[in-house]
């Protein structure tokens, strides 16, 4: 019986020897045919790719754009390369190509949105907004060159005439009540800024200076260090969020909770910027605490405590139907302009980098 199955074993062995054999010569030319199959197929979708690219060239080249006197540009001269997508679909470059392909003179044009939001954005129905920056923009430049039309108000310096009101100051440290419609930095297109008036008021600081920024259109309190070492020590609790920060604003409209927390990631519309979007799969964390102080006359008094300090956090939290669903007061980019955006810091608690002892400054609300 032992010997039965040492040979049963053995015949086993060899059976399984030329088995694997055998099926690896057959895996061998089954993967040398799939090789073959795939290289064809790779080859089909680089050339898929390539006459894809280049009906999308030719589809930029030839979808073109009149101006008042005549002049064709297409979209490939317009942005230089890759339009972005979307680009010439908006009602106004289409209106103003049917105007000047038909000899008609443009008198006024104004987009509002119709229908729901999008998910990211804040768009309300029948409401009315500018062109986007970054899809009709170039092409608007280019249709409406010789029309008169109002000044950019980018360009136009809103902070000429205005003061910076100092509110706390000493060896160290200097904090401003800054304006509204007034730059913390220099911009693209205007230098008149808190850093530039800062700089030329105190040559012998040091450092970058400006220890956070408020948005150009918000006023309140900003924080200085006078030199580099204080400007280190300070950003340092901010970034530990050992500062503490209070805004008030004013809502255009109600709104029912009486406090909270938002909690609504955030990061920049790059087709239409300077604007954020709401975005859960790319955005950064952005969290605010709120407690409403008063309502009156279609607005909320309300106070903002933002825990992260994201870009245009607050409005954005205010705005979105997420968040409050009810924009700030006089904010245009979420909701209606005013005489102002209603929205101020004004208050900053902190640790003072050289007594250690807790500060408290306040400034109250214009508004």
């Amino acid at each position: 019986a032992l010997e039965q199955l040492n040979k049963e074993s053995q015949d086993e062995g060899i059976l399984l020897k030329k088995m694997t054999q055998y099926w690896n010569h057959h895996t061998l030319e089954a993967s040398e045919s799939v090789d073959i199959f795939t290289a064809q197929i790779n080859q089909l979708k680089e050339e898929r790719k390539q006459k894809s690219s280049a009906l999308q060239q030719q589809l930029f080249t030839e979808y073109a754009f009149l101006n008042q006197y005549q002049e064709v540009k297409s979209l490939a001269a317009i942005f230089e390369g890759n339009p972005p997508a979307g680009a010439g679909e908006c009602a106004a470059p289409k209106l103003l190509h049917y105007a000047f392909k038909h000899q008609l003179k443009p008198i006024a044009m104004a987009e509002f949105w119709w229908g729901k939001s999008p998910k990211g954005e804040m768009r309300k129905h029948k409401q009315f907004y500018p062109a986007c920056t970054g899809k009709c923009e170039p092409i608007l430049k280019h249709m409406l060159e010789g029309i008169p039309m109002e000044e950019n108000p980018f360009a136009i310096n809103l902070a000429e005439g205005k003061e910076l009101e100092i509110v706390f100051e000493d060896e160290y440290l200097l904090l401003v009540n800054k304006p509204a419609e007034f730059l913390s930095v220099p911009g693209k297109q205007l230098t008149d800024s808190v850093y530039e008036r800062v700089k030329a008021s105190y040559p012998n600081t040091t450092g970058p200076l400006l220890v956070h920024r408020l948005d150009m259109s918000t006023s309140g309190i900003l924080m200085i260090a006078k030199s580099k070492e204080i400007h280190k020590l300070m950003q340092a609790q901010f970034l530990s969020k050992k500062i503490q920060k209070s805004y008030v604003a004013l809502l255009d409209g109600f709104i029912e909770k009486n406090e909270g927390e938002i909690d609504l990631p955030l990061r920049g519309d790059f087709d239409d910027r300077p604007k954020q979007l709401v975005c859960h799969e790319f955005g950064k964390a952005a969290k605010t605490k709120f407690r409403v102080l008063s309502r009156e006359e279609n607005t909320t008094r309300i106070l903002f405590f933002p825990i992260t300090g994201r870009t245009h956090q607050l409005r954005v939290h205010a705005a979105h139907h997420l968040g409050l669903g009810c924009p700030i007061l006089g904010d245009d980019l979420y909701g209606t302009k005013s005489t102002r955006l209603y929205l101020h810091a004004q208050e900053l608690i902190f640790i003072h980098p050289i007594s250690k002892q807790q500060q408290r400054v306040y400034c109250k609300a214009p508004f």
